[in-house]
């Protein structure tokens, strides 16, 4: 038809050899794919599109379903892996981070992934220059994207002048922190959906567990809140109890009274040998006790610990 716009049916089989059958399916063919048109100047004849306008359609046709089918692929996929990630129960397994390197970089990407808070446990007292320097760029970003950050550590860590410095600049900048004498455990919880606690509590830098099971993280959330409460907010001074003592001093009675000596109390309080000493041998006069273990006995009758 291109080469002989002007033939009908008759003269097209002659041309082509086919029967006059074929041309007529031949030729709804073509007009079904818009590459003939109704004539302007005969009625009832067709015309030929231009190929260059004909076929460049039909090929941005044909794309567009290819574009079409390869959603539909994607999309496929992605349901897939959605029902292998039910069937496999990642949440139910535990990822083992070894040595501290692993864990740092970790908890780089879970706090750049943080959408609602950052909670802490953090029993050590003064924290490494390093780990500040790595932690203050990612808290200050979380911060900005209205993620809250809330942090509790251990009274001592203000005998530090550059951990001091750090909690100052935290909470300056929307962040809470809260100090208690002892800390239970070093933990970080994301969105109440993964936590990430230490393989060996008395060697933070042999690598930590991230755990994901739901009860798991639900009970050390618990944990985090109740130690929270317990806490003193960073810039008030710890409160005394009705008899006089700072949570310091409680925590040392309590210390003591299981047996610890000196030197342990020192470790887990985080302050020197001679500032446990001081306060003990303060505790024992206010108790009216000749030994350690006599002010811990005294203590416990008069409703101290």
């Amino acid at each position: 038809m291109l080469r002989w716009p002007h033939h009908g049916i008759a003269a097209l089989a002659s041309d082509t050899g086919l029967s006059e059958n074929a041309v007529c399916k031949a030729l709804d063919e073509l007009a079904s794919l818009e590459l003939l048109k109704p004539s302007a100047q005969e009625a009832g004849h067709l015309r030929p599109v231009s190929p260059t306008v004909g076929l460049t359609a039909l090929l941005a046709n044909a794309e567009a379903q290819v574009c079409t089918q390869q959603a539909r692929v994607e999309s496929t996929r992605a349901a897939i892996a959605t029902i292998a990630a039910e069937h496999d129960h990642p949440h139910d397994r535990a990822l083992r981070l070894e040595g501290l390197d692993a864990v740092r970089a970790r908890l780089e990407v879970l706090q750049r992934d943080t959408e609602i808070e950052c909670l802490s446990l953090n029993p050590g007292g003064a924290h490494r220059p390093d780990a500040r320097q790595a932690a203050t760029p990612l808290n200050e970003e979380a911060l900005r994207r209205g993620v809250t950050i809330r942090a509790v550590c251990r009274e001592s860590f203000r005998n530090d002048a550059d951990t001091l410095g750090y909690a100052r600049w935290l909470t300056e900048h929307g962040g809470h922190m809260r100090t208690l004498p002892t800390v239970p455990i070093q933990m970080v919880l994301v969105d109440r959906k993964a936590a990430i606690v230490p393989l060996d509590p008395a060697d933070p830098r042999a690598g930590a567990l991230e755990i994901r099971t739901l009860g798991a993280v639900n009970a050390l959330y618990a944990l985090f809140e109740q130690v929270w409460q317990q806490g003193t907010p960073f810039g008030e001074q710890p409160p005394t109890d009705l008899n006089g003592c700072t949570p310091t001093e409680r925590a040392l009675l309590q210390i003591s009274a299981a047996g610890d000596t000196d030197e342990t109390a020192a470790r887990k309080l985080g302050v020197s040998l001679r500032t446990v000493r001081r306060m003990m041998s303060s505790l024992m006069e206010r108790l009216d006790a000749a030994s350690r273990f006599q002010a811990g006995l005294h203590a416990a009758k008069r409703g101290w610990l």
